[in-house]
């Protein structure tokens, strides 16, 4: 303690002794006492401030000169924090009224699906200001907003698509035609060549040609189904000629209205298939029932093709109206095939 004290007194001479050595004309401004008035220096800082208050009480112009910018300004800093809270309040409207905005779209653009809202959300936030980003809220998806479309059965897709280098082969074209009269089947029958008409049995004229091997059965309203055709141009060639036939037998027959309404192919997929889990594994498109036939039915959706699939590996194609749809049915289902394939 004593060892303190003795360094506050040095500290404190040398602190007097550099007051001495200061020169005596300079000014010092006090923040109480008015610019005009002048501190003398001394040694003796009680005496000071005793002749300072002195000398402010005999000021006659009392507090009007003195400088008070060092004190606190109330009054400016409560109007900077008005000014403050009304421009946050300003920009917080700014943001909402800009949300909504933006959502007005995204509301309106919801019920189309949920890829174009997710592209229009992202449009509305590009307007606007980066700071305002975290002030925007996404806009709560509606729970029914989309409709409810009807579920359709979709082929099943396979991970690995084959190319089969397999060609279905066409083996019957069903096609149906318009003679636009009314016939009589028993004349038909008496004068025409391999026909044969039994109205007990079948209400139609059964007739057959060679060339191209088909079969027609002719109604008496005009109406004729060609079956038998190997390709669309023999079936339409076929039908051209049993009206050819009916003409010369004295009716005013016509050829309107062709149309091919069924086309059947087959092929051979080269490998035994497993039916079982076949059946189990897409049910909801195949039925087997073995003790009733022993092909499995696969009915496909898309294209609409019914297919016979036996454990032989024979594929039976069956309900295209084109060419292509059994091309592109059994390029579907082979893949399929090929996973179930016995070992």
């Amino acid at each position: 303690m004593e060892e303190e004290e003795t360094y506050l007194e040095l500290y404190l001479d040398q602190c007097a002794t550099q007051d001495d050595l200061d020169p005596p004309g300079l000014a010092l401004l006090s923040p109480v006492a008015p610019y005009d008035v002048y501190i003398s220096n001394s040694s003796n800082p009680e005496a000071v401030f005793n002749s300072h208050l002195e000398e402010v009480k005999g000021t006659s112009g009392g507090f009007s000169s003195v400088d008070l910018s060092f004190l606190p300004d109330e009054l400016t800093q409560e109007n900077k924090d008005q000014t403050v809270l009304r421009s946050k309040r300003e920009i917080e409207e700014n943001c909402e009224t800009q949300s909504q905005q933006s959502r007005r779209p995204l509301s309106s653009q919801q019920d189309v699906g949920l890829g174009s809202s997710r592209s229009s959300s992202s449009d509305s936030h590009s307007h606007l200001l980066p700071g305002d980003a975290d002030l925007v809220q996404p806009s709560p998806k509606k729970p029914n907003s989309l409709p409810l479309a009807a579920i359709t059965p979709m082929t099943p897709m396979t991970p690995v698509s084959e190319c089969s280098e397999i060609v279905p082969q066409l083996q019957n074209i069903v096609s149906t035609a318009n003679l636009a009269c009314k016939l009589d089947l028993k004349k038909i029958a008496l004068h025409a060549k391999n026909a044969e008409y039994n109205p007990k049995r079948f209400a139609a004229v059964i007739m057959r040609i060679r060339e191209p091997r088909t079969t027609a059965l002719i109604f008496s309203s005009g109406k004729m189904v060609c079956t038998g055709a190997k390709s669309e141009e023999q079936s339409r060639l076929a039908a051209r000629k049993y009206a050819r036939v009916v003409q010369k037998l004295g009716f005013p027959a016509r050829f309107l209205d062709f149309k091919i309404q069924n086309m059947v192919g087959s092929c051979d997929v080269r490998f035994p298939i497993r039916l079982e889990g076949l059946v189990l594994t897409h049910q909801q498109f195949s039925s087997y029932e073995p003790e009733l036939f022993p092909g499995l039915i696969y009915r496909m959706v898309k294209p609409r093709i019914v297919l016979l699939i036996f454990v032989s590996g024979k594929v039976v194609l069956t309900g295209a109206k084109e060419r292509s749809e059994i091309y592109e049915a059994f390029e579907n289902i082979y893949p399929i095939l090929k996973g179930f394939k016995k070992a």
